[in-house]
């Protein structure tokens, strides 16, 4: 164990998503994951937001690997700054899954679920920085370019 937070999560980037309706055979648990997607939309718009699903973000709280962890599940949306570059906040729901610790309180796991937007905003900017940056900046670069060329506006569904 070399960590002391381990975050792990699927991102799907808002921008990505082109139709807003659900198949009608889609299942009620696919269906609910489509319908808070379409929420986060509304809430965020479809750019510098990606929505985060099938996410887990375990606090190591000792050196035993089954000993002393707290695991939270999460869902919802990291937004970052105009260039994709840095996250701006994490809007998540967060709940408890379980949790190895007998010595636990409720107001410590409290603490510990508000402290996960703010491991998850640290591990998304190590998470951009992984990815093809230049390939983000040439994006931003290239719909500047053509909002210029519009004089000011570039279209929908972009």
């Amino acid at each position: 164990m070399t960590r002391y937070v381990d975050i792990a999560f699927d991102c799907l980037p808002l921008r990505s998503v082109g139709r807003m309706d659900i198949p009608i055979d889609a299942s009620p648990k696919f269906r609910a994951r489509c319908e808070r997607i379409k929420q986060a939309l509304a809430k965020h718009g479809f750019h510098n937001a990606y929505f985060l699903y099938n996410a887990a973000c375990t606090f190591h709280l000792t050196n035993q690997a089954d000993f002393g962890a707290i695991e939270f599940r999460f869902e919802g949306t990291a937004l970052t700054d105009e260039t994709d570059q840095k996250t701006v906040r994490c809007d998540l729901e967060v709940e408890l899954l379980r949790e190895t610790c007998d010595w636990l309180t409720e107001p410590v796991v409290a603490w510990f679920a508000d402290s996960v937007p703010v491991a998850v905003q640290t591990e998304f900017d190590r998470y951009i920085a992984a990815g093809d940056l230049k390939q983000t900046i040439e994006r931003v670069q290239r719909i500047q370019a053509e909002s210029d060329q519009h004089g000011g506006f570039v279209g929908m569904y972009l």
